[in-house]
C-alpha cells in the first residue's frame, strides 16, 4: 500500500485530493494547521497531522510520524490578491513563508527516505496565475512563480536518484477559501487609489464561466502521482488549460 502525505487538507484542494486517495485504497496522511476529525471519512488508512510548514520542528514531528511516505503533495498555501502599495511587508513575508518556504522545507525533509529508496514523487501545487501577468496579484504570483523555478531545478538534481518532481497548476476556483484567505490578510483593504481598477478587476471575474474544481486538481495530482510519463508541468481546470496552452504557444 503506497502513502501519500499531502499539506492543507482543512479545505479545497488538499481536502479534495485527500478524498480522492482514500478512495483509491491508499495510505493518506492529510495535515493541517488545526486538524479536524470530522472532515473525512474515517479509515485505518487514514491519519490526520497537525502541520505548520513555517515550522521546521512540526515538519520534523510530522516526517516521523508518518514513516514511509511515496508521494509528497505540497499544497498548503495563503491566497492574497491587493495592490502591492496596499500590501504591508509582514504580510509579504508571510506569503513567501508559507507558499514557497514551506513547499521547499518540506521536499527537503522527504528526501533522505527518498534518495536512500531512490524512488518518490514531489508534486507541488502552484497555480496558472504564473502563466500571465495579472492585476493585484503581484506578491501572491511571485511567492508561485518562485516555487516553479524551484520544481524545475529540484527535478534534474532528483533523476540520478529516480526521483519525480511534478508541478500542478490550478486555474480561478471561487469554490475554494482563496477569497476568504485573502480577504483575512486584507485588514485596511485595497489600495485607496487603486479602487477604481479593483472594481473593473472584479467585474471582469464575474463574467468569467470557465474555472476550476477541486475535483480537476485532484484527478491532476493523481495523474502525477502514478504516471511516470505525465507531464512535468500539469494544469488542472477548464481556464487553467485555456491559460497554459496560450501561454505555451
Amino acid at each position: 500500500m503506497k502513502t501519500v502525505l499531502i499539506t492543507g487538507c482543512s479545505s479545497g484542494f488538499g481536502l479534495e485530493i485527500a478524498r480522492y486517495f482514500l478512495d483509491r485504497d491508499w495510505r493518506v496522511i492529510a495535515t493541517m494547521r488545526a486538524p479536524r476529525k470530522d472532515l473525512l471519512p474515517r479509515s485505518d488508512r487514514l491519519s490526520i497531522l497537525a502541520l505548520d510548514v513555517k515550522d521546521p520542528q512540526s515538519i520534523r514531528a510530522v516526517i516521523d510520524a508518518a514513516g514511509r511516505i511515496d508521494v509528497l503533495v505540497n499544497n498548503a498555501g495563503i491566497g492574497f490578491l491587493n495592490a502591492l502599495e496596499g500590501t504591508p511587508m509582514d504580510t509579504v513575508r508571510d506569503i513567501f513563508e508559507t507558499n514557497t518556504l514551506g513547499t521547499i522545507a518540506m521536499a527537503q525533509a522527504v528526501l533522505p527516505q527518498f534518495r536512500e529508496r531512490r524512488e518518490g514523487v514531489i508534486i507541488n501545487v502552484t497555480s496558472t496565475v504564473t502563466c500571465r501577468p495579472l492585476h493585484l496579484l503581484s506578491v501572491y504570483t511571485a511567492s508561485k512563480s518562485a516555487v516553479n523555478a524551484f520544481s524545475e531545478s529540484l527535478a534534474l538534481e532528483l533523476e540520478q536518484f529516480n526521483v519525480r518532481v511534478r508541478v500542478v497548476l490550478p486555474g480561478r476556483a471561487p469554490s475554494t477559501r482563496f477569497g476568504e484567505n485573502a480577504q483575512a490578510r486584507m485588514k485596511d483593504g485595497f489600495a485607496e487609489p487603486y479602487g477604481a481598477l479593483v472594481e473593473q478587476i472584479f467585474a471582469n471575474w464575474q463574467k468569467e464561466t470557465a474555472v476550476t474544481h477541486a475535483s480537476d486538481v485532484a484527478e491532476a495530482v493523481w495523474l502525477a502521482a502514478t504516471d511516470s510519463s505525465s507531464p512535468f508541468n500539469i494544469p488542472a481546470g477548464e481556464d487553467a488549460v485555456e491559460w497554459y496552452n496560450a501561454a505555451a504557444k
